[in-house]
């Protein structure tokens, strides 16, 4: 079966996010002054084969665990659908 995940990776809520202090002043800038907070992440689209959902969300952790994340600043959270 094919699947279809959709991860969003962000950098923990403990760690200084420089990218989205940088997108925050630059929306300051542009007249856009209610906004308080900026964090900015990944999304990641994969596809992939496994026998059944549970192999699937498996592999996705997996991977998410070993390359795609870097758990000492950041958190993932992900979806997997077949297609």
């Amino acid at each position: 079966m094919r699947f279809k995940a959709e991860i969003d990776i962000m950098p923990l809520k403990e760690i200084l996010d420089p990218q989205g202090k940088a997108v925050m002043l630059g929306l300051n800038n542009l007249g856009l002054k209610n906004i308080n907070d900026v964090r900015v992440g990944k999304h990641i689209t994969l596809e992939l084969e496994a026998n059944n959902q549970k192999e699937a969300e498996e592999e996705v952790e997996l991977s998410c665990k070993k390359l795609l994340a870097n758990l000492i600043m950041e958190s993932y959270h992900f979806t997997v659908k077949s297609i």
